[in-house]
């Protein structure tokens, strides 16, 4: 089994990275998913009989790397999912896109999700998306971006700078088909804990021959 990185846990939550291309939770394809390998180890490294509870509260998609909490008990999974779903959860991410944008920016569309990919829609028919992002860093006509998530639609971001010509590097459904991975990372985590009174937050930068070529902070 791969190794899990674990960068937080508790007896109510457990935060660890998700490699690029490694599932959230199994599908029809019946790779290792992420969901196992936390239940993998949580049942070896306190030797619990028996099946394991993780709560999966969010999500990321199979190309995507990032940070990501697991619930440990249903208190902290109710508890953690009330909070995305009232916008309470700040997640940013860093992504590399095609182009030049203006430093600053807002994106407001609405997304209709059809099956496996979706769709910039009409506002009656989609769900409203918003982001805001930041520039860090533009080399070879590409632009180091990082983004303020604020609802989570289906495929949002990928979507959204697609839309607006800007594709993500690497993003072989919406983008150019390039042979590489999609230059997508959640690499910042922030949440109340669902069950200690302290603020919860997380940063993991991503590594590899596209990241290393620009310089910036995040």
């Amino acid at each position: 089994m791969t190794k899990l990185n674990v960068l937080y846990e508790d007896n109510h939550i457990i935060v660890v990275e998700k490699k690029p291309n490694v599932l959230c939770q199994s599908d029809y394809t019946k790779d290792l998913d992420l969901l196992t390998m936390v239940k993998e180890y949580i049942k070896e490294e306190y030797h619990k009989p028996g099946n394991v509870y993780i709560g999966l509260v969010h999500r990321l998609d199979r190309p995507v790397g990032g940070i990501m909490v697991f619930a440990r008990t249903s208190k902290a999974a109710s508890r953690l999912s009330k909070m995305i779903s009232n916008h309470e959860m700040m997640k940013e991410y860093l992504l590399v896109c095609h182009g030049k944008l203006e430093k600053f920016g807002t994106m407001e569309d609405y997304i209709l999700r059809k099956d496996e990919v979706s769709v910039i829609s009409k506002k009656e028919e989609g769900k409203k998306a918003i982001l805001d992002y930041e520039v860090l860093d533009y080399k070879d006509d590409l632009s180091l971006v990082k983004v303020n998530l604020i609802t989570g639609r289906h495929h949002q971001i990928r979507l959204q700078f697609v839309h607006r010509n800007h594709p993500l590097y690497g993003d072989n459904l919406y983008g150019l088909k390039e042979k590489v991975p999609v230059c997508l990372f959640a690499y910042h985590l922030k949440f109340k804990h669902p069950v200690k009174d302290e603020i919860m937050e997380f940063k993991l930068l991503p590594t590899g021959e596209v990241w290393s070529k620009f310089n910036y902070e995040a």
